[in-house]
């Protein structure tokens, strides 16, 4: 079928239309030039951030003699689950893991709607002597009476060898409340006036407006809670010390004194030097790693997009 004028005109516009735009972003020897230098220095860059955490992995799956030798570079060798097999074996260990999620859990989740409903208020012009909550607030970021005060006072209040212990202290976050408020402030305020014209309370408001919209803050200081209830170490440690209490061991305590009873004596100095197998070492550090590096790529997302959100305004 023959082809219309008009067909053959836009024929010849389109490829004239393609050479022009081909000509524009033709690369020149300069760009590709720093395009390869670019992609060079994010691989190295990626590979710095990926590397010790497979170096620690092939560690923890190699022969434990070859590990203590420094054989192992970059690959596995002598296949083995040995070390893993045996924390499994370590007393305690699935409690203390249960502990830890449960103290992550609702640490994390209580810590997220205290700061979410705290940032909301302080951004509020009615509240009563705002700025005078705030800032008390805030200044507990720069003053900190010490350990052994803390732990005095967590005596005090009754809770050594309490579970509350792990989840009372980090409820209130003056660092967390600061960035959702931060993010709060960038949300329209046209938002929450048609809501109160429409007749909707400052609960209504912050449970179907401010609240969905904060989801990206919220998500990052998640994680941030998160990690911090996971790695916390020190609470446990000195509240936990009565024998009563070794039910609420966590993770990272049972695995410390795994490491301490592994211990063994070096005498090739001609000292007495007490050393942990290196296999040891690293699949503790191994075990502690891995439920962080499972969550963390779903929240990955709204962590990137809420702390550059959250660092808008000062």
């Amino acid at each position: 079928m023959a082809k219309t004028a008009e067909e053959k005109m836009n024929e010849k516009l389109e490829k004239e239309y393609y050479k022009k735009h081909k000509r524009m972003y033709r690369l020149s020897a300069s760009d590709i030039v720093f395009s390869i230098i670019n992609y060079a220095v994010f691989f190295i860059f990626t590979f710095s951030c990926i590397f010790p955490f497979y170096y620690i992995f092939i560690q923890t799956i190699s022969d434990p003699s070859l590990v203590a030798s420094g054989a192992i570079r970059f690959y596995p060798r002598g296949l083995t689950i040995s070390n893993y097999v045996n924390i499994l074996h370590e007393n305690q260990i699935i409690s203390a893991f249960v502990v830890s999620v449960a103290r992550t859990l609702i640490g994390t989740t209580l810590m997220v709607l205290a700061s979410g409903l705290i940032g909301y208020l302080v951004t509020q012009d009615k509240m009563w002597k705002k700025k005078l909550w705030y800032r008390f607030m805030v200044i507990t970021m720069y003053f900190n009476a010490g350990t052994i005060p803390w732990v005095m006072n967590m005596r005090l209040l009754g809770l050594e060898g309490n579970f509350l212990a792990y989840i009372i202290p980090g409820i209130v976050s003056p660092y967390n409340i600061i960035l959702v408020k931060t993010y709060i402030e960038s949300i329209p305020a046209e938002l929450e006036e048609s809501a109160f014209i429409d007749g909707a309370g400052y609960m209504t408001v912050f449970r179907k407006i401010i609240w969905p919209l904060c989801k990206p803050i919220l998500a990052t200081i998640a994680i941030f809670g998160a990690v911090g209830h996971w790695n916390s170490f020190t609470d446990s440690l000195m509240l936990m010390t009565a024998p009563e209490a070794q039910k609420y061991h966590t993770l990272q305590h049972v695995l410390y004194n795994y490491l301490v009873r592994n211990q063994r004596v070096d005498t090739s100095a001609g000292g007495s030097v007490q050393t942990v197998s290196a296999a040891v070492k690293y699949t503790c550090s191994m075990v502690t790693i891995i439920p962080i590096l499972i969550v963390y790529p779903f929240m990955q997302k709204y962590f990137q997009k809420g702390i550059m959100l959250g660092a808008v305004k000062g």
